[in-house]
């Protein structure tokens, strides 16, 4: 595995004309027994600067238990604090069945208000064991992937395409770096695709050290900034 417990890796989130606008970590807490398997226990917490804060409270917690032997996740969160709204949408994933529960809770205490049954595709990914799974493919420039996963409720196609190696520059320094670009796809009538851009470090560690995507409401980079209890 390029990644092991203890690691955790934070970032710089520049957005639109802000130049750091928030902060992230992402830690492998620890690797334990879990749903009959063993797992890692991933969490990534985002926070604005205190600038951003100010004008608006935000605060987003992602985890997933990523089983170690098939790298597909277990059970999955995200936990959100917009303004006023409190948010935790979770889902536990049957791959054998190929289905999975979703449940959304909200307000302050937390309140169950929807669930729903949900078919998977094989090997069905949520937005954060993603990137982990994506860590571990074998790198080859012109190799291509397809990735289903699950966020919010909804499906969605990831298209990967691995290209060559080029030299990034993050709080590490100079890095030689994979560019993958995977295209998100959304099911349905009314397909909507979005392009993201992922610089992983070219040695054993595969680290995520660039990441880039423009989404509706402008673009953001997350820059790696430390890296900790790597390999």
């Amino acid at each position: 595995m390029p990644f092991q417990a203890g690691e955790q890796l934070s970032y710089d989130i520049a957005w639109s004309s802000y130049l750091t606008a928030a902060t992230a970590t992402v830690t492998v807490r620890e690797k334990r027994p879990s749903f009959d398997s063993t797992a890692y226990y991933i969490v990534a917490e985002g926070r604005p600067t205190s600038f951003v804060a100010a004008l608006y409270q935000l605060y987003y917690k992602a985890d997933t238990l990523l089983d170690a032997f098939t790298l597909l996740p277990q059970r999955g969160a995200i936990f959100s604090v917009e303004g006023r709204r409190t948010s935790l949408r979770a889902i536990t994933f049957d791959h054998t069945l190929r289905e999975a529960a979703y449940e959304v809770q909200s307000g302050t205490p937390l309140t169950r208000k929807s669930e729903a049954r949900i078919s998977l595709p094989p090997s069905t990914q949520d937005a954060l064991s993603a990137i982990y799974a994506l860590r571990a493919l074998p790198m080859k420039t012109g190799t291509q992937v397809q990735v289903p996963v699950i966020l919010n409720g909804e499906l969605y196609r990831l298209n990967v395409s691995i290209g060559g190696v080029e030299s990034v520059t993050c709080g590490l320094g100079s890095i030689s770096a994979w560019k993958i670009t995977p295209v998100i796809r959304a099911e349905g009538p009314n397909p909507d695709e979005r392009e993201l851009t992922v610089y992983l470090s070219n040695d054993a560690r595969r680290l995520p050290v660039l990441m880039r995507a423009k989404l509706p409401i402008g673009s953001f980079t997350l820059t790696l900034r430390e890296a900790a209890g790597t390999k």
